[in-house]
């Protein structure tokens, strides 16, 4: 039996900032620019993999979440290249013509995997999302589970964000401890009674990720957010795999002190969030009602 957990708070949402202008990759050999397109009704759920140096596990996390979804959901999988210094982007270019349902975008700078991970939602034709690490340390395996429960636990409204929890890591001693005290740290500020937002496998509605404010490091905080915004959170147990190749873009001071002040931020925001109880005035023939 995977643990559980599920949390809810009512909040009043606040429109996001701008975002980053993505750039499609295309046969060409130079990268256009991304006009977004409307939604498709025949898709479901679009992936998103933000990567930067990530050559050698693109390919094969790429084909098993193809492999697993296809069968499954109509999807598409977008990967956003975080301005790499490798080999990524010609591997995602031969993707973009082998591989059903495959995108590619990429940013000519690096910006962050939070940026990273807008620019695919931004893009994204489907309405719901579902996010991984590039790494190949989430389990695609995972996904239809997180699809499943997210059905199963939403209400009428689908305001609803399935967070994985990698109970048991496959990581190095200080990562695990790095990321103990800064999910300690994290919600005894923030309330947000998630035991892992750092798990990149998450799944949400496009809709209520772009009432998200954009800001760097975002996607720790994205739980919070949601919990801000009205919403709810539920945790489930999923699966984490050893990397297999490269080495992590993280380390200690990364995850204990670069986000302090975004921490502070969104504590910040959770403090000032607006409740509201609104009517309509109206002529004493006509019945009160929300406008």
């Amino acid at each position: 039996m995977r643990d559980e957990i599920v949390t809810t708070k009512d909040s009043f949402q606040e429109s996001a900032g701008s975002v980053l202008i993505p750039i499609l990759m295309t046969n060409d050999t130079a990268p256009k620019q991304y006009t977004p397109r409307d939604n498709s009704d025949s898709l479901t759920l679009s992936v998103i993999v933000p990567v930067h140096n990530e050559e050698e596990n693109i390919g094969r996390l790429a084909k098993e979440i193809s492999d697993i979804l296809l069968p499954f959901v109509p999807h598409e999988i977008i990967y956003v290249d975080d301005g790499s210094t490798d080999n990524s982007y010609q591997v995602l270019l031969d993707l973009t013509g082998s591989l059903t349902g495959f995108r590619a975008l990429q940013h000519f700078s690096r910006k962050g995997q939070s940026a990273a991970i807008y620019s695919g939602v931004t893009a994204a034709k489907a309405p719901l999302i579902v996010t991984l690490d590039g790494d190949g340390q989430n389990d695609p395996a995972d996904i239809p589970t997180l699809l499943e429960t997210y059905y199963s636990h939403s209400k009428d409204d689908g305001r609803l964000m399935v967070a994985g929890w990698r109970k048991g890591r496959s990581d190095s001693w200080s990562k695990r401890v790095s990321s103990r005290i800064a999910n300690a740290i994290r919600s005894s500020l923030l309330s947000d009674h998630t035991p892992d937002t750092g798990c990149g496998l998450k799944i949400f509605r496009r809709e209520d990720f772009l009432c998200f404010p954009a800001f760097n490091h975002m996607h720790r905080f994205m739980p919070a957010l949601m919990l801000r915004n009205g919403g709810r959170v539920k945790s489930v147990e999923v699966n984490h795999r050893p990397r297999i190749h490269g080495k992590s873009h993280y380390g200690i001071l990364n995850r204990l002190w670069i986000g302090f002040a975004d921490l502070l931020g969104v504590s910040w925001l959770n403090r000032r969030k607006i409740h509201v109880e609104l009517i309509e005035i109206c002529n004493s023939s006509d019945k009160p009602r929300s406008p």
